[in-house]
């Protein structure tokens, strides 16, 4: 799907935490804490996708405060998605490609657009 670059993971600072859980997969993805960026189990992370807890300007006065970003097991991230700071994203969900995430999105769903918002919800039957 043509990387752009390399997977980086990116710190601030000695207390910042890029947390990743077991299983894990990533074409391309970028990650930057100033806080914490989580990852739970069998998190896929499609090409181009940036996942960040800072706006990456903290001179800035008109950024507000850094938030932590939590993915929940299980979380499909499509192409270029890219997640921004104080976001949760529940277990079981998929976000759509080039979609870029804001707030938050509730387990097992399937959610997409800029801003992102829920589609539908996974139903098991």
């Amino acid at each position: 799907m043509g990387i752009r670059n390399p997977c980086i993971l990116s710190t601030h600072s000695a207390d910042a935490k890029i947390v990743i859980g077991n299983s894990c997969g990533f074409s391309g993805t970028v990650i930057g804490a100033f806080i914490e960026v989580r990852l739970g189990d069998n998190v896929r992370c499609g090409a181009n996708t940036v996942i960040t807890d800072s706006d990456w300007h903290p001179e800035d006065p008109r950024i507000g405060s850094n938030r932590p970003v939590n993915i929940g097991h299980n979380v499909w991230l499509g192409y270029g998605v890219i997640v921004l700071k104080g976001v949760t994203i529940g277990d079981n969900s998929i976000i759509g490609a080039g979609s870029i995430v804001v707030s938050d999105i509730p387990k097992n769903a399937i959610a997409g657009g800029n801003p992102c918002k829920v589609l539908k919800y996974i139903i098991n039957e």
